[in-house]
């Protein structure tokens, strides 16, 4: 019993401490006075966890502002180097890695291309291994300094996939439409990556990675509810509803880019028909438009050939717009827009925003037209609640989405350490994780 209760105070500690945390992250600079009421606890245990947290070098002042007839309040925030994360962007056309602080400030990147080996394993394993070896050694940092790794994925994640040689399961990869089936990643990684093993990592659908840096830090924060589609090579959505500090919050990857917008149609990378990737995806849409006649050379990529597409269709006050170029985006612009009013009339979103760098070339030009044509598509009632916008946090959202992953967990566990045999499961909320322990401990 006496065990059962230690592990009770300490559980409950630590939720006090995520509290605190996660509101001075979100919602700071805020003084002790302000903690009290936005997080429940007493002036008492905020000045415990305060005191904890500070002589851990994970909170800092931010300035004092002066209070009414009383004295100047000190104001407290997250120091962003009380930690080191990192985030990967698996994409269709590079591997993007990047170094962030606790404030998610780039400290250092590096890139590697895709366009001559595609999605090769064993490749893209080397490529994250020396793009964390690159960013950590341009930065001058110590590994033992990172919280975790986070990675966003094309495809689907399964987690608990096949024991590795250290006894511990990871999460699993199939992505059909990149070759890859049952791709046990995360034991790949672990075995590669050249960081301590307490260090966790956190592998998840890019688009769902896109999605919660949108819904933190860019055109979905404060919604109740919104769908994020990535647009890039191929096409892929996620919908994230709750408040980031709701202990009900939810956020699900959508295989998006495989509904069908055109029966009996064109043939997709996946092997069905008549796909929406098939139609707005950036490799199809360069496909099509050498399908059409539009001059491209045989060796261009999907970023050369979209960039060429529009500079025909738009080419400005002195050239002449080419039809075929017009009706390919009109087309594109439709089934986008279908494709959107899809979303919008299963999930009642607030908001739909596009990203991936496809859509953000794509965008500015369509995004009138891809309006017109949702508003068509889906339920009036739906529609007219229904906002549709443009991303704000422009190419590096996958990877800065993948950062937060690691930065969700340790959040969620009060500012603890990682400790060996970090998993890469989905972090829960500080309140759920606290629950889930409380129920253990008095069980």
């Amino acid at each position: 019993m006496a065990e059962r209760n230690r592990r009770t105070v300490r559980d409950l500690r630590r939720g006090n401490r995520a509290r605190v945390l996660q509101r001075l992250y979100f919602d700071g600079p805020l003084s002790r006075q302000e903690l009290g009421p936005v997080t429940g606890l007493s002036s008492g245990s905020i000045s415990n966890v305060v005191a904890e947290l500070s002589a851990e070098g994970l909170l800092e002042e931010a300035g004092v502002v002066d209070s009414d007839g009383g004295r100047p309040r000190t104001l407290l925030r997250v120091a962003p180097d009380g930690g080191l994360l990192v985030g990967i962007d698996i994409g269709e056309t590079r591997v993007r890695v990047e170094l962030f602080d606790l404030s998610l400030t780039e400290l250092a990147r590096t890139e590697r291309l895709l366009a001559q080996h595609g999605y090769d394993v064993e490749r893209i394993v080397a490529h994250v291994r020396t793009g964390v070896a690159d960013v950590l050694r341009d930065a001058g940092a110590d590994p033992r300094r990172l919280l975790g790794i986070g990675i966003g994925v094309p495809g689907i994640i399964e987690r608990d996939g096949p024991e590795g040689t250290d006894g511990t399961r990871g999460a699993v990869v199939h992505g059909q439409t990149i070759g890859w089936r049952a791709v046990p990643f995360e034991q790949l990684l672990r075995e590669a990556v050249d960081v301590p093993p307490e260090v966790p990592l956190f592998i998840d659908n890019g688009a769902k990675t896109l999605g919660q840096a949108e819904m933190w830090f860019g055109g979905g924060r404060g919604a109740g509810a919104a769908a994020i589609a990535l647009i890039g090579s191929g096409v892929g959505a996620c919908v994230d509803r709750g408040d980031v500090l709701d202990e009900d919050r939810t956020s699900l990857a959508l295989e998006w880019g495989h509904t069908t917008v055109q029966l009996r149609g064109r043939r997709c990378r996946c092997g069905s028909i008549g796909c929406l990737e098939a139609y707005a995806g950036a490799e199809a849409l360069r496909e099509r438009w050498r399908e059409a006649g539009g001059p491209l050379p045989e060796d261009a990529d999907d970023e050369t050939a979209l960039a060429a597409l529009l500079a025909a269709a738009y080419p400005g006050r002195r050239g002449t717009p080419d039809p075929v170029a017009l009706a390919l985006l009109d087309e594109t612009a439709e089934c986008l827009g279908a494709a959107l009013a899809d979303l919008v009339n299963l999930f009642l979103p607030e908001r739909v925003l596009i990203g991936g760098w496809a859509g953000l070339l794509l965008g500015p030009r369509l995004l009138p037209e891809i309006r017109r044509y949702a508003n068509e598509y889906a339920l009036s009632h739906a529609a007219a609640r229904t906002t549709i916008e443009m991303g704000r946090l422009g190419p590096d959202a996958v990877t800065v989405g993948a950062a937060t992953l690691p930065l969700a967990d340790f959040l969620a566990r009060g500012g603890s350490r990682p400790e060996p045999g970090g998993t890469g499961a989905p972090p829960r909320t500080a309140v759920n994780a606290v629950r889930e322990r409380h129920r253990t401990s008095v069980n």
